[in-house]
């Protein structure tokens, strides 16, 4: 069994008994600047706190409870119906010229072997480990028994329309062509039969 770890001092901004989507995010920079940058953002104020966090070696974060949000995406709806979940992860990466590795965004040093798809203008990507995705199957089905969450997941990290109306489990990615989150290094069929939904 998987322990689930209370991180942080984190300050709800609502509650909601009543969840209807697991929304899937990354963290885009490593844990240790990610939980830096959730706890000292706008002197300790930063209201973009996921509920949950799943570092790359399966260590899971519960940063909010289950009932509770913060200002995560821009519609509140979306906050208030979400169980945000954000994984360890740097995003898209860029090749560094004449160099062994590849950086992301904030200049984060990859040394691995990316994982190569053409996605919304990026073509190099940080990998979920293997930890990770058990973690998050392991959390997926706790929060639906315990939230009694549709299990349905969307399956895809393309855009959807009205993708705030759909139950179970979603990516950022579905809700806007400018994120990048989760990338596709993410094995969704995989995910789904292992989730046995």
């Amino acid at each position: 069994m998987v322990e689930i770890i209370r991180y942080g001092n984190f300050k709800p901004l609502g509650k909601q008994k009543k969840k209807s989507q697991i929304i899937l995010t990354h963290t885009g920079r490593s844990i240790e600047n990610y939980l830096a940058s959730l706890s000292f953002r706008y002197n300790g104020k930063f209201d973009r706190i996921p509920n949950y966090v799943i570092k790359k070696n399966g260590e899971i974060l519960q940063l909010l409870d289950n009932i509770e949000h913060t200002s995560y995406f821009k519609e509140t709806n979306i906050n208030r119906n979400g169980i945000i979940i954000s994984l360890e992860n740097l995003g898209w990466l860029e090749k560094q010229p004449l160099k062994n590795y590849y950086v992301n965004w904030i200049g984060d040093i990859y040394k691995g072997i990316p994982f190569e798809r053409k996605w919304r203008d990026y073509f190099f990507w940080d990998k979920y480990t293997t930890s990770q995705i058990d973690s998050l199957e392991f959390l997926i089905k706790k929060i639906m028994d315990e939230m009694k969450i549709t299990k349905e997941i969307s399956g895809h990290n393309t855009k959807i329309n009205g993708v705030e109306m759909l139950k179970g489990v979603v990516s950022r990615s579905n809700f806007d062509v400018n994120y990048t989150d989760v990338n596709p290094s993410f094995d969704f069929d995989k995910f789904r039969n292992n989730l046995e939904l």
